[in-house]
């Protein structure tokens, strides 16, 4: 922020900044080191469970299936339980 005058204003480059932020928000790997293979392995995303947060997702190699990492998805609005 830029002070002026005693008003605040925002620097040119701060709403760039912030949209750039909020696109890298979610990720999904498309590799990951697997223990087993000793590489890194192209891996396939499956979902594990449906929480109250999100749903939780596993990843698994592609080559021999090994549990290779696991991922929260959040939801952007809450889900209603009826």
């Amino acid at each position: 922020m830029m002070k002026n005058a005693g008003i605040m204003r925002p620097r040119a480059g701060d709403n760039q900044q912030k949209a750039s932020r909020d696109s890298f928000k979610e990720f999904d790997a498309t590799q990951l080191y697997c223990p087993r293979c000793k590489r890194a392995v192209p891996v396939r995303k499956r979902l594990l469970l449906v929480l109250s947060e999100g749903d939780k997702y596993e990843y698994l190699c592609a080559i021999c299936s090994e549990s290779v990492g696991t991922k929260i998805d959040r939801h952007n609005k809450p889900v209603a339980i009826i």
